[in-house]
């Protein structure tokens, strides 16, 4: 029986409360509800427009669009923060045994999405032994494009700080700007047919949720 994201995100938490000092998990807690209570931002793209697309960076630095990473198929496109989160590390390690395999034979690519720099996009790749396409998003454009860019409030930063995080020196462009965990379905022709955006980081799209979206949407 697979462990749920929900419940590894959980457990993480937990163990973080055991560790950080009072005032980085107090600066966390407060923006986790901030985010939460914000809900998700107005200008989201809507379903049934085109996908974004922006030039992007494969692990290697090498240039690549979002459309020419699909190659005409559909796309299951993550966007996740970067390497440094431990609740991304979760969440794509879950879809690489949960997803990858059922989206390949199906003829889906599985891409995952972040403003970081190339080596982050590495790291993340190596470490979760991911077989998936991993790609950097200088600028965020894609997720700018998309609404769904966000920026870690000033005490966070600090607390960042705290913890050996700078948030510029490993993002691509050199800015605190990050998005907020995403999961979009992409249909063979780049029209974008379901998108599952989360304010509050900790919680993440499921396996089961994906491919029930793919369902209804890419037959």
């Amino acid at each position: 029986m697979t462990t749920p994201i929900a419940d590894k995100a959980a457990a993480l938490t937990e163990g973080m409360a055991g560790q950080a000092p009072p005032e980085v998990l107090g600066a966390f807690a407060a923006e986790q509800a901030g985010l939460e209570a914000a809900g998700v931002p107005d200008g989201i793209t809507e379903v049934g427009q085109p996908m974004p697309d922006a030039p992007l960076l494969d692990v290697s630095g090498g240039d690549v669009t979002l459309s020419e990473a699909r190659d005409g198929r559909p796309a299951v496109v993550v966007f996740y923060r970067g390497a440094w989160c431990p609740y991304c590390n979760a969440a794509l390690r879950t879809y690489q045994t949960e997803l990858a395999e059922k989206l390949a034979k199906r003829g889906i690519e599985l891409i995952a999405v972040s403003p970081q720099r190339p080596d982050g996009s590495m790291t993340m790749a190596e470490t979760n032994e991911l077989s998936y396409t991993v790609l950097s998003d200088p600028g965020n454009r894609i997720g700018r494009a998309l609404g769904i860019v966000t920026r870690p409030t000033d005490p966070v930063l600090r607390a960042q700080a705290t913890l050996g995080l700078d948030l510029a020196d490993v993002n691509a462009d050199g800015t605190y700007d990050i998005v907020m965990p995403s999961v979009a379905i992409v249909d063979g022709q780049g029209v974008l047919r379901w998108i599952d955006v989360h304010p509050n980081y900790t919680t993440r799209t499921e396996p089961a949720q994906i491919l029930a979206a793919l369902e209804e949407t890419v037959r």
